[in-house]
């Protein structure tokens, strides 16, 4: 049966007929409905347009001026600060294809033409159709008025129908000079009006940055650089770097030198290192720049005047001081010889320089009563936590309750700290001497200096340890570190050997300094060397030259990688050959790529793992999406081990790791790794799974988030012991140098929870020294100057 269909016709001619005339008489209420809506005003103008809209249509080239003018005139009044669509604009809008025949009619020797074209120009911004652009193609066939006379809305529409149409003509490879043009009256209006960010994306999507110094002064300067500084971290290379460079440029015409300073030691240029700190005039400036140098980790060669021997160029960065009391000023700053006397300067200020004891730490009396005891107490490892304790949270101060305190001879505490551990201890214990007198060159070497005539040879090994650290991050002019590690890099014992090469390391980190590569090189090469001692030079190579594409280290490490035998390269010790030759290349992007191309030729034990490594160093603090979306597929791809085949999946824990590294960048990055960690959790392997937590906390450095502790001390409870392992030793990463009060009693509460279990509870004591640092007023965060720079040398130490 046939279903009638509701909008067929009526079958009688007159029931049609009438109600086609109730439709007609409905659709004329509707619009006198519209017209009563109006107020007089409104009523007022609509007539007063629809007439000059007709007079426009008029032969006369005087009327039609008149006419034209008057509809811009009412037009540009309205269009001045837009919260809705215009008047004149919505009235006008059903005359919009009505004046583009016009346009079409007029001849196009008529001097009214490009007025008209202007006209339906601003129109189309509400009556065009998407896609088709006909606001800037009205504009281009227009009169040379300037663009913003129109108002801000018509320019902003029109910069971004300028950006679509410029990418269309690039593909097409046409003429954009009459883009370009257009471009130069937008800039100078969004410049003079506050728009400094839309001035910005419409020179980047034309490509002509460069254009931006002209209309910069010193009352725009500070909004425009801070814009192309946020911009860096969503753009590609080379539009990034470009970005940095248009930026500095500015700062150094707006005589910012310290901004300037900023964003040279961010794109790691020397050559604009330099010459900031030579054209900056004022002598007070120039001691703010060393300050920013120092905690960067950047040391300037400061000479009286040029030199003809510049045989340590490569490697110095050199500037002439003719003002000698300045010149030796400006030495101490950069040195960071003063570092430790300030620090304890704020110690006093802030009365924190009592010494604090590893007990004071954990707080035992506060875990009811369910301390460690019986056979699972492990009194070697119970020391060496309390070593590192103390070492952490009275790192800097010169003085401590374990090591620095002389035992009398009468009393039963005789035995010096050192001598309650067993062989390793001993070299933590001697090194943790390091750690207490930190920064203090003159004061900590004579305490260390005893320990390095030492007949055990352990305690020799922390000594130069020691001296290492002590030295790290100050410049002496006596240099004395080099003088006492130099010579015991070649001894016999290998635990002294490798105690010497990480004191260089920790000692010149990011100096440069050839002598070191001198004597680290050949380590690295000789294949009669071990395998740890050769991975520990290769390592402090990384720290020594990082950031730097040195090529005698890249060349010796690579060597190192392809001479050794598999067995040699499945050791631990072989990744700290992939890991300092990725130091090497710490945040200098696409200048890894040929040494990437390389490690795929090297032995498969290692070859994934130092391609990674390689890749996450270098695009370390980034943000790269790309480089995320690559070590997100590897990490969550499922690889199937045979038995004795882990070595496989090794390089997915270096690529969840690198998403930390390269997600540590801005936040928006940073909340974008978090999300993919959560999914990695869920679905990888093991190997992915044991990498989250640190992860977690490279994204975290000591910034104990809520989301991110709470995750943590979720996982410090997995049924997967390493993952539980890594996540109690994240926590004291997150919390490193807060004091943090919530984060303290979680890990008193995992302390008490762990209590049988001894590796679990030496963690929780790393971890409870690791938040307790500096009593409060260290930090493990790499980042630096309001997050805008990161430290390489801090960064070394976060791998």
């Amino acid at each position: 049966m046939a279903v009638k269909d509701e909008k067929m016709v009526d079958a009688d001619p007159e029931q049609a007929k009438q109600k086609k005339q109730k439709l007609k008489k409905k659709g004329q209420k509707g619009e006198d409905d519209k017209e009563a809506d109006l107020s007089e005003e409104d009523l007022e103008l609509k007539k007063n347009l629809e007439l000059m809209l007709e007079r426009a249509k008029d032969s006369d080239a005087g009327v039609q001026r008149t006419a034209l003018e008057g509809i811009a005139r009412e037009i540009r009044e309205s269009t001045t600060s837009m919260t809705s669509v215009p008047k004149p604009l919505k009235f006008l809008r059903s005359h919009y294809k009505e004046m583009k025949d016009l346009y079409e009619s007029i001849p196009a020797q008529n001097r009214n033409k490009p007025a008209l074209a202007d006209i339906i120009s601003v129109m189309a911004i509400t009556s065009g159709k998407g896609g088709e652009r006909e606001s800037l193609h009205f504009r281009l066939l227009g009169s040379d008025d300037q663009a913003g006379s129109w108002g801000h809305e018509y320019v902003r529409n029109l910069a971004g129908e300028i950006s679509a149409e410029f990418q269309h003509r690039e593909e097409q490879d046409a003429d954009v000079k009459d883009l370009l043009n257009l471009v130069s009256q937008i800039v100078p209006y969004h410049m003079s009006h506050n728009a400094e960010p839309d001035a910005v994306d419409l020179l980047l999507e034309v490509e002509k940055l460069e254009w931006l110094a002209q209309y910069v002064d010193d009352k725009n300067y500070s909004r425009t650089c801070l814009y192309l500084v946020s911009c860096c971290a969503y753009l590609a290379e080379p539009d990034d770097t470009a970005v940095l460079r248009t930026s500095y440029d500015l700062y150094i015409k707006c005589s910012k030198y310290v901004d300037a300073m900023r964003i040279a030691l961010r794109m790691n240029n020397h050559e604009l290192i330099l010459s900031t700190m030579t054209s900056c005039p004022d002598n007070l400036h120039k001691k703010q720049l060393a300050f920013l140098l120092a905690r960067q980790g950047v040391l300037l060669m400061y000479e009286e005047e040029e030199e003809d021997d510049m045989e340590d160029a490569p490697q110095a960065l050199r500037i002439v001081i003719a003002d000698e009391e300045l010149r030796e000023e400006l030495r101490k700053i950069n040195s960071n010889s003063r570092l430790s006397e300030m620090f304890l300067s704020l110690a006093r200020d802030l009365d924190v320089m009592e010494p604090k004891s590893p007990e004071e730490v954990y707080k035992s009396h506060l875990t009811e009563g369910r301390a460690p005891s019986g056979p699972a107490v492990d009194s070697a490892r119970q020391n060496l936590a309390s070593t590192f304790v103390n070492a952490f949270v009275n790192a800097g101060f010169g003085q401590d309750k374990l090591m620095t305190v002389i035992p009398e001879t009468d009393s039963t505490e005789s035995v010096h700290w050192i001598f309650k551990n067993k062989d390793h201890g001993k070299t933590s214990a001697t090194a943790s001497l390091g750690m207490i007198t930190l920064w203090d060159v003159e004061g900590g070497l004579p305490q260390i200096d005893k320990y390095l005539y030492s007949s055990d040879n352990h305690v020799v090994a922390g000594a130069l340890l020691a001296v290492g650290i002590t030295n790290c991050g100050v410049q002496d002019e006596c240099d004395p570190a080099y003088a006492l590690l130099c010579e015991s890099v070649n001894h016999d014992d290998p635990n002294v050997r490798i105690g010497a090469i990480m004191g260089l390391g920790l000692a010149y980190a990011g100096t440069q300094k050839a002598e070191v590569q001198e004597l680290l090189v050949p380590l690295v090469t000789d294949t009669d060397v071990k395998i740890d001692v050769a991975g520990f030079a290769a390592l402090s190579l990384g720290l020594v030259f990082t950031s730097t594409c040195n090529g005698d280290a890249i060349e010796a490490i690579i060597q190192a990688l392809m001479m050794r035998g598999e067995l040699e390269l499945s050791s631990p010790f072989a990744k700290f050959l992939a890991l300092g030759l990725g130091l090497l290349f710490l945040g200098r992007q696409e200048a890894v790529e040929p040494t990437v191309e390389v490690a795929k030729t090297v032995n498969e034990r290692i070859s994934k793992y130092a391609q990674v490594t390689l890749e996450s160093c270098a695009y370390a603090g980034t943000g790269n999406v790309l480089k995320v979306q690559q070590l997100l597929a590897q990490a969550g791809e499922h690889i199937e081990l045979k038995e004795d085949e882990s070595w496989k999946a090794v390089h997915q824990s270096s690529a969840v790791l690198g998403l930390g590294l390269i997600g540590m960048a801005e936040d928006l990055g940073n909340a974008m790794a978090h999300r993919a960690l959560e999914h990695l959790l869920q679905y990888g392997d093991s190997a992915v799974r044991q990498a989250v937590p640190l992860t977690l906390a490279l994204l975290n450095v000591s910034s104990p988030s809520l989301n991110a502790v709470d995750t943590l001390s979720r996982l410090s409870h997995d049924a997967d012991i390493q993952v539980a392992q890594n996540a109690v030793l994240a926590l004291g990463i997150v919390g490193g140098g807060t004091n943090n009060a919530r984060l303290a009693g979680l890990l008193r509460g995992l302390g008490s929870y762990y209590y049988k279990e001894p590796t679990m509870l030496f963690l929780v004591r790393i971890a409870q020294g690791l938040v307790h640092m500096g009593k409060g007023l260290f930090t493990l965060n790499p980042y630096h100057t309001d997050n805008q720079l990161v430290s390489g040398v801090s960064c070394n130490s976060s791998h």
